[in-house]
């Protein structure tokens, strides 16, 4: 009687390997007729052994990839018109959950609480367009970045600012997103210009709208996209301030599931995946970035 555990793969629809377990138990007796109940007792045992094992391993290996995101960053992180989860990030966190043979969960968590969210094992991963800096990593650990996105700035029509510097000093003041590295910049580098510090982009985009502010800064992405629900009323200016990377957020102590997740991105980058999410949702943003001399964010 032998009994032995195969390890077997299988390809995914999207290409990737797939590891399925397959448990293979073979019984060999010279004399079935004659085999005594203590080798039946064995068997039944070894049986028992296997088909534990086998529950064991399905469980571990079906628990759900859960996957926190602000469903509030188009064409990022959003809700389609089903209402259910759509964007780039989206499709990349079910592309990484299959290649890691998991369901996916997703959790719409707000921006503020995503990183606690992660700390206290309420999710597994933070894809969420979120920029890898030296403050976070202390509290969490990251990915290869997957994204270059830079600061840049909105401002009026009709404005004479030009860049950051416009910007400085006591007469100026700058709306910023709270919590956000616009925010963190800002407090940093504009030390003696007001900021206005809210909740929501769009409540920034309306300060600038309406005069109130002479500039909002945040992400290329957003500026651009902002200006295009204001093009009679606002002007980008979408050369960087400063360049920022995107990554995955990964609790700290997991540090294989970092490294699986690194081998997702490498893989999805050389067979040109972010391109075709780009193709599919920012044919029009990249075209802009490309007009205004300002490199795209997957490069």
């Amino acid at each position: 009687m032998v009994g032995y555990l195969e390890l077997g793969t299988r390809e995914s629809d999207l290409g990737y390997s797939v590891t399925t377990h397959y448990l293979l138990l073979t019984i060999y007796s010279a004399s079935p007729g004659k085999m005594r109940v203590k080798n039946l007792k064995i068997i039944v045992c070894l049986l028992s052994l296997a088909f534990l094992a086998a529950c064991s391993g399905r469980r571990e290996e079906s628990a759900p990839l859960v996957v926190g995101m602000e469903l509030a960053y188009p064409p990022f992180e959003m809700r389609g018109a089903d209402n259910q989860p759509d964007g780039i990030s989206v499709h990349l966190a079910r592309n990484l959950a299959e290649y890691l043979g998991r369901p996916l969960q997703i959790e719409d968590v707000q921006w503020d609480g995503i990183i606690p969210a992660l700390k206290s094992g309420k999710i597994d991963l933070i894809i969420s367009s979120m920029t890898r800096t030296e403050a976070r990593a202390q509290s969490i650990d990251f990915s290869d970045g997957y994204v270059t996105n830079g600061l840049c700035m909105l401002v009026g029509a009709d404005s004479t600012v030009q860049n950051v510097e416009d910007v400085r000093g006591a007469d100026s003041r700058v709306a910023v997103k709270l919590a956000t590295t616009g925010h963190l910049w800002a407090r940093e580098h504009l030390p003696e210009t007001s900021l206005t510090v809210l909740d929501e982009a769009s409540m920034c985009v309306l300060e600038v709208v309406q005069g109130k502010a002479d500039a909002f800064i945040y992400d290329q992405i957003s500026v651009y996209k902002h200006w295009k629900e204001h093009e009679e009323t606002t002007r980008p200016i979408l050369k960087p301030i400063r360049e920022e990377t995107w990554a995955i957020g990964v609790r700290k102590g997991e540090d294989d599931l970092r490294e699986q997740v690194n081998a997702f991105l490498r893989k999805y980058r050389e067979e040109g995946k972010f391109e075709q999410l780009a193709e599919k949702f920012m044919a029009a943003e990249r075209k802009a970035f490309e007009d205004a001399g300002v490199p795209f964010i997957f490069h």
